[in-house]
């Protein structure tokens, strides 16, 4: 079964006493605050989409926890919430024009899901810098969710209030003006799982994500028809890099595949990959299906380095770039492709 690992020569980081979270740490002088700030927030007008029910009015919680009972507070608050929640999870990827990758659930599943994940995979989920996940349910509402800095975000109908604030209190929380956690000074984020080559069974954060957007059902919560960076500006043609994941229906091994590509949006990319996935099959094999894992827009700058990387055709440096198409599609057999070729 697989699972992951903490890398045990990652120390933490202590300032005035208080434990900062593995994959997260100030980089400059600081005073770390626990506590919790409060305030209200009304009702939401309707989504423009229709995918959800507006937000009724609610309080806001916004905690900062020494990392050391991050695990337990989060137990305690999501033990109040109802037995079907929407997951949510934020990752930092490898799309080079979003810092963040959103994604979210459609459908409501059962909590123990939620939990089975995050005990598998602890260390990245409660100590790593490169995740944030979290739930929300709609009746009654409660939503919790822990950022990449561990910060915990709760927001709760008035009702609830009492009972979430006598649990901070449980905790020696205390509402102050502003609690300062990593976020609150130059950081850094690392992720601080072991890797290693001898044991397949470690994953990654790419492949944990990938196990948690199948058990929960999260889809990425970004327009597949528009092509926008993080500050809205359309980016039109773009190149991609998509990893592939097909499965013969005689092997229970699955192989990955990289394809190469340009396209306006991620829509129209996903859609490019499973043309490049397929032309690397061969005829004679049945295979049963081809799944896009990931999607990531690369620079152009990034493109050419992984030119300098592969074994390509030759004329793949004379590829006009503004035009939809697919560069190339490579095998990657039974091998997990390196994920920092994209960062």
């Amino acid at each position: 079964m697989s699972n992951c690992e903490q890398d045990s020569s990652i120390e933490r980081v202590l300032v005035n006493g208080f434990p900062f979270p593995l994959g997260v740490y100030p980089v400059e002088p600081m005073i770390p605050v626990p506590g919790f700030a409060s305030e209200f927030e009304p009702a939401d007008g309707d989504d423009e989409n229709g995918d959800w029910e507006a937000w009724p009015d609610r309080y806001v919680y916004d905690i900062v926890v020494p990392a050391t009972r991050l695990e337990a507070l989060w137990q305690q608050l999501f033990a109040l919430m109802p037995g079907r929640v929407f997951p949510i999870v934020d990752y930092i990827g490898h799309d080079e024009y979003r810092e963040i990758d959103p994604y979210i659930a459609y459908e409501p599943i059962g909590k123990e899901r939620v939990t089975n994940i995050l005990r598998r995979y602890r260390p990245f989920f409660f100590e790593d810098g490169m995740v944030g996940f979290g739930a929300v349910s709609e009746d009654p509402f409660f939503y919790v969710f822990v950022d990449e800095h561990k910060i915990i975000t709760v927001r709760v109908s008035p009702e609830d209030r009492p009972r979430v604030e006598k649990l901070l209190a449980a905790f020696d929380l205390s509402q102050i003006d502003e609690p300062a956690g990593a976020d609150a000074a130059a950081h850094e984020h690392r992720s601080i799982l072991l890797i290693s080559d001898e044991d397949p069974s470690l994953l990654n954060g790419d492949e944990i994500v990938e196990q948690a957007r199948g058990d929960w059902q999260l889809v990425l919560n970004v327009d597949p028809d528009t092509n926008l960076d993080d500050d809205e500006q359309e980016i039109l043609m773009t190149i991609w890099r998509c990893v592939a994941r097909y499965t013969p229906d005689h092997d229970t091994n699955d192989l990955l595949c990289e394809v190469l590509l340009v396209a306006p949006c991620l829509r129209r990319a996903e859609e490019l990959a499973q043309i490049g996935a397929s032309a690397i099959i061969p005829e004679s094999s049945d295979w049963v299906e081809i799944v896009i894992v990931s999607a990531n827009r690369i620079g152009e700058e990034t493109f050419r380095r992984l030119i300098d990387n592969r074994t390509v055709p030759k004329d793949i440096s004379d590829k006009d770039l503004s035009v939809e198409q697919v560069l190339w599609a490579l095998p990657f057999g039974a091998q997990s492709p390196d994920a920092n070729d994209s960062e």
